[in-house]
């Protein structure tokens, strides 16, 4: 499958890029996470040249990964990392914007079913760093560590929310990296994401006993942007088979 990307003079000249007909910019996909919500699979990520982050990128799927579709819209100079449903209400994307630093970071939120999503940032005055990790353990209860990217005793920053991330408390600081307790291993979810070279594609990939069972593949390539590109059209299908 290929995500369709039209890109504009704006889009060039908001993420500086120098590109011309002779000599257009490679534009990439780049996934990040996976998760299912019943029947539904999300898929995180952004696309990218080779020296900015263009815009956000979620995709959902809910016929078993034949089609997929975008259920929120594509923020531009933003990155998506991690996805979480605690439960079949509520769930997160954390992500932050990426020009030319990691900054401001965010949470994509939805409770109903992940009908609707809202865009929430973690703080109202905004900060440098990213979202390395979080964790809810239902609606309210969740934790966040956030890596401001400097080396200092204060790199990781532990976060806490009562309110389903409407508010955050510092709980730790550590120039080590910090692990939320509640929060399982790396490694051990029923989904993941895979790099494959040959193909040149991300492989969505579903556990199947002691196996791994491919549900879907994106191509890394989603075009160039040269000027004189056309407005894009708003995004319906994200992808179809080949």
């Amino acid at each position: 499958m290929t995500v369709p990307f039209h890109c504009t003079d704006d889009d060039i000249a908001q993420a500086g890029l120098t590109c011309s007909a002779e000599a257009p910019c490679p534009v990439y996909v780049d996934l990040t996470a996976v998760a299912a919500l019943g029947a539904k699979v999300f898929v995180a990520g952004n696309l990218h040249a080779d020296s900015a982050t263009l815009y956000s990128l979620v995709l959902e799927s809910d016929d078993a990964g034949e089609t997929f579709t975008e259920p929120a819209p594509r923020i531009r100079g933003a990155g998506l990392d991690l996805i979480q449903f605690p439960d079949f209400e509520h769930g997160w994307i954390s992500g932050e914007m990426l020009q030319p630093l990691a900054r401001d970071p965010f949470f994509l939120r939805t409770s109903d079913g992940a009908k609707t999503w809202r865009q929430q940032a973690v703080f109202e005055d905004g900060t440098g760093g990213s979202i390395q990790s979080f964790w809810f353990d239902g609606a309210k209860n969740g934790s966040l560590v956030l890596d401001k990217g400097n080396k200092s005793s204060t790199r990781y920053q532990l976060y806490e929310s009562p309110t389903g991330g409407d508010t955050w408390t510092i709980r730790e600081s550590s120039e080590k990296p910090i692990r939320i307790r509640s929060m399982p291993p790396p490694g051990t979810g029923a989904w993941r994401l895979r790099a494959d070279a040959k193909s040149h594609s991300f492989r969505i990939e579903k556990a199947d006993g002691e196996n791994w069972k491919p549900l879907a593949s994106f191509l890394i390539s989603a075009g160039a942007c040269k000027p004189g590109e056309a407005p894009p059209e708003p995004p319906k299908d994200a992808g179809q088979p080949k």
